[in-house]
């Protein structure tokens, strides 16, 4: 027997929007559709597997995530056209959405889950549909269309610890990575607050130390650092890197954790 779920809290579990309260407002506004259907009840009981997107105006993308790569291109000027992308922890997509926007040639969607995918993308023969897929059992022998060289990874509940001795054995020489470094995930349990609130700036420095340790464990050079515009559930501070593998960084020393963390805090607080 399938699972099923409010629909109003499969919004919030996708990052489809910020928190409970936009979702029941989304849905009150008309705004939430499944695969055919509009959604007009925050309280409708469907599968946890049902496709949802949310139409709106100010975002180009089929989810959040867009907007954060979007962003990371443009500031740590870095080009995804004509490069095979890779969005670990696709969802909805928001992130091989805007990859493909901007000129990457295909994109896998590798994800755990099932049906989440956005049903424009699905359809999008660019993408290549991993659902189902625990990143930590992919292989080169699974990657049909080649080994990527751009790759994003967004994921829930694990730590980017486990994540990073994968990635470094299905890459192509001089690639580049885009990770979204979830703090909540990262952190001791104890440095966690209510509803998985990290607000304390000592304990995002310490997450980015983490975080970084494990990239270089795993052979991964970094190359720059900022925040997320928008934060995640329930109001998060997030944080993204571009990581390099195999190319040489001359920025790391450069790179001021302080200073993108009370940035972080002065914008989104």
């Amino acid at each position: 027997m399938k699972k099923k779920k409010r629909a109003d809290e499969l919004l919030v579990e996708r990052e489809l929007v910020e928190n409970i309260d936009k979702a029941r407002r989304s849905i009150m506004a008309g705004i939430v559709f499944t695969e055919n259907d509009r959604i007009d009840k925050p309280g409708t009981i469907i599968s946890v597997e049902t496709p949802l997107r949310v139409k709106q105006k100010d975002n180009p993308y089929v989810g959040r995530g867009g907007k954060k790569l979007e962003k990371a291109l443009q500031e740590f000027d870095v080009d995804v056209s004509d490069k095979l992308f890779m969005d670990v922890g696709s969802s909805t997509g928001g992130f091989t959405d805007c990859a493909l926007q901007h000129g990457a040639i295909k994109s896998y969607a590798i994800d755990v889950g099932y049906n989440q995918l956005d049903w424009k993308l699905r359809n999008d023969h660019r993408v290549i549909v991993m659902e189902r897929t625990n990143f930590k059992d992919v292989t080169p022998e699974l990657l049909n269309h080649g080994l990527p060289n751009f790759v994003s990874i967004d994921v829930s509940f694990i730590s980017l610890k486990h994540i990073f001795p994968v990635l470094n054995k299905i890459l192509q020489p001089n690639s580049d990575i885009i990770a979204l470094i979830k703090p909540q995930f990262e952190a001791k349990r104890e440095q966690v607050g209510e509803k998985g609130i990290i607000r304390d700036p000592a304990v995002h420095h310490e997450v980015l130390d983490k975080v970084m340790m494990y990239a270089r464990e795993s052979g991964f050079s970094l190359l720059n650092l900022t925040y997320s515009p928008i934060t995640g559930t329930e109001g998060n501070i997030e944080f993204l890197v571009h990581l390099g593998w195999e190319k040489e960084s001359n920025t790391e020393a450069f790179i001021s954790y302080d200073r993108v963390i009370e940035e972080a805090h002065m914008n989104l607080s």
